[in-house]
């Protein structure tokens, strides 16, 4: 499996000893494997001379579950040793040997940590898709205007958005709709994801019901937590720190949907995005990225004709990222090779 990731990121256009760091190797340790593809790694042939014996976890576990420190967590119970002169164990084997005891677990009224979101796999457009409210600066201090997008995930293409003066779920929700109508009857939106954080106007009960006659899915992010919707986090700042953004504020509702109008054509229509194989997003919505590809595939192999010595490899492979993942569960090793191959 190991040797299998390797070789597809070299062959992506990876460097063998950096796919190698990535995965905690070295080169010359996968070598030495031979032609195995499992993990060759089978730990020390012996235990280590410092390791705890059994006598010490099972005192490290009396003090832990004690009267005197049952209710404490080890950062507590080993200054306090300390202060009378006795020393057990240090705090991280305090840790290491709870946590072997399955004996490490929340406490207190804090909230237990949000695991991710779920997984949303989009392979083609119309399956997810990722919604958000942000700041708009008007010209009066400590005012903003709201605009309401909604992205594509697949394609990034920017299905709908509007700008208003207030956040609203009626107005979300009227977005939606909006989406729906204009999508036209080709499209069939029953199951659709449409991710967001979780914000009022977001799980309003307007734009829950709206939702949810339309067959649509929602999904949320964890509370406070940004990373759970990137794509229309990376939107947003393509628009605010693009050279044309407006930085002194936007005088009206209406001078900021002529700015965004302006934005979200060009977005859509020439910006050549990283994400999905430099094309603009309509083209990748619209399938024509396909073509496209192969042109440059072509051109690129008519150069290396040409000129065979300037390529010690192989060319550009200009490849279409056939899926995008939402909120990925999957291996990360595996994502990380994929990550160098791009």
């Amino acid at each position: 499996m190991i040797r299998t990731l390797i070789d597809e990121a070299v062959a992506a256009g990876a460097r063998r000893w950096r796919a190698c760091e990535v995965l905690g190797l070295t080169v010359r340790t996968v070598e030495r494997w031979g032609g195995s593809d499992d993990d060759g790694r089978h730990g020390p042939n012996q235990a280590p001379a410092n390791k705890l014996s059994d006598t010490e976890r099972r005192k490290i576990i009396a003090v832990a579950t004690s009267v005197e420190f049952r209710d404490l967590a080890p950062s507590q119970i080993v200054p306090r040793l300390a202060t009378r002169g006795e020393y057990v164990a240090s705090e991280s084997t305090f840790y290491r040997v709870l946590r072997a005891e399955d004996m490490q677990h929340h406490r207190g009224r804090a909230r237990l940590p949000t695991k991710r979101p779920h997984e949303h796999v989009a392979d083609a457009p119309w399956q997810v898709a990722s919604w958000d409210i942000t700041y708009l600066r008007s010209q009066l201090r400590g005012a903003f205007f709201y605009l309401y997008l909604v992205e594509d995930v697949w394609s990034r293409k920017i299905l709908g958005w509007d700008v208003h003066d207030v956040e609203s779920s009626d107005l979300a929700a009227a977005l939606v709709q909006r989406i729906r109508d204009e999508a036209g009857p080709d499209v069939d939106l029953v199951g659709w994801v449409l991710h967001s954080d979780n914000g009022g106007p977001m799980k309003g009960a307007t734009m829950l019901a709206t939702l949810q006659r339309l067959g649509v899915v929602p999904s949320f992010s964890r509370p406070s937590v940004s990373d759970d919707n990137p794509y229309i986090e990376s939107l947003f700042r393509t628009m605010k720190y693009c050279p044309k953004y407006p930085t002194s504020g936007f005088a009206s509702v209406e001078q900021a949907r002529l700015w965004v109008a302006r934005f979200v054509d060009w977005y859509n229509h020439e910006h050549q995005h990283s994400g999905i194989g430099f094309v603009t997003p309509t083209e990748r919505h619209a399938g024509d990225d396909v073509a496209i590809l192969v042109v440059r595939r072509a051109t690129y192999e008519r150069a290396r004709h040409r000129h065979p010595e300037r390529w010690t490899r192989h060319t550009r492979p200009w490849r279409r990222p056939e899926t995008v993942t939402l909120n990925p569960e999957a291996d990360q090793t595996a994502a990380s090779c994929s990550r160098l191959a791009s």
